[in-house]
C-alpha cells in the first residue's frame, strides 16, 4: 500500500512528504512554511510554560517579601460587616471597623476587609504594615499560581496569533508565484487551442 494514501496520506501529501510531479516549487515552499509554523507552534507551548513558571515564581517572591514586611494580628470586629443580601454578586469581602491591641498592649481601631456577613464581636485576622497601620493581606500562594497560569496562557495565545499572522504573510509569496505560473501556463494552453481551431 502506498504510504501517501488514507487520512494521514493526505496530510503527508499536503505537507510535501510525498513525491508528485504536479507539485511546483511554490507548493514545496508553502509546505515548508506550514511545517515550520506547526513546529514553532508546538515549541511555543513549553516556552509559555516557562514564562508562566517564571511569572509564578516572581509573584511568590514578591508575596513572600510583602508577607515579611507585614505583621499578622488577631482582631475583633466592632460592627457588623455587610450581609450577603446587600453585597454585590461575586463580592466575598467587606469593610468593617475592627479593634486590636498593638505591641504595647494599647487598644487600636481601624478599618479592614473581613468576610461578608461577619458579625460584631467576631474574631478576625488583620495585617499591619511596619508603621502599625492596617494593610491589605498579602497574596495567597494560590494567587501566584493563578497569575502564572494566566501569564503562560496569554503568552501561548499571543505567540500563536503572531505566528498565524506571520505564516499568512509568508504564504503570500507562494500564492502569488503559483498564480503567475498558472496564468503563464493558461496563456500557453490558450495559444495551442487557438492554433488548433484555425
Amino acid at each position: 500500500m502506498d504510504r501517501c494514501e488514507g487520512g494521514l496520506g493526505r496530510l503527508a501529501r499536503r505537507l510535501g512528504f510525498c513525491h508528485s510531479p504536479l507539485r511546483r516549487r511554490a507548493d514545496k515552499i508553502e509546505s515548508a512554511i506550514i511545517l515550520s509554523a506547526l513546529l514553532v507552534a508546538v515549541l511555543a507551548i513549553p516556552a509559555a510554560v516557562a514564562v508562566g513558571t517564571a511569572v509564578q515564581d516572581a509573584s511568590e517572591h514578591a508575596a513572600d517579601q510583602r508577607r515579611a514586611l507585614l505583621t499578622e494580628v488577631p482582631a475583633r470586629t466592632l460592627e457588623d460587616a455587610e450581609t450577603w443580601s446587600g453585597a454585590a454578586p461575586g463580592v466575598v469581602m467587606s469593610w468593617a471597623k475592627v479593634g486590636w491591641a498593638d505591641a504595647a498592649g494599647l487598644p487600636r481601631e481601624g478599618w479592614s476587609f473581613v468576610p461578608v456577613g461577619t458579625m460584631k464581636g467576631s474574631d478576625v485576622t488583620i495585617w499591619l504594615d511596619p508603621s502599625g497601620a492596617v494593610s491589605p493581606p498579602p497574596p495567597q500562594p494560590g494567587d501566584s499560581a493563578a497569575i502564572g497560569g494566566a501569564a503562560g496562557l496569554a503568552a501561548v495565545v499571543v505567540a500563536w496569533l503572531v505566528l498565524i499572522g506571520l505564516t499568512r504573510l509568508a504564504l503570500m509569496w507562494p500564492d502569488r508565484r503559483r498564480s503567475r505560473d498558472l496564468d503563464r501556463e493558461w496563456e500557453q494552453v490558450d495559444r495551442r487551442w487557438r492554433h488548433h481551431e484555425s
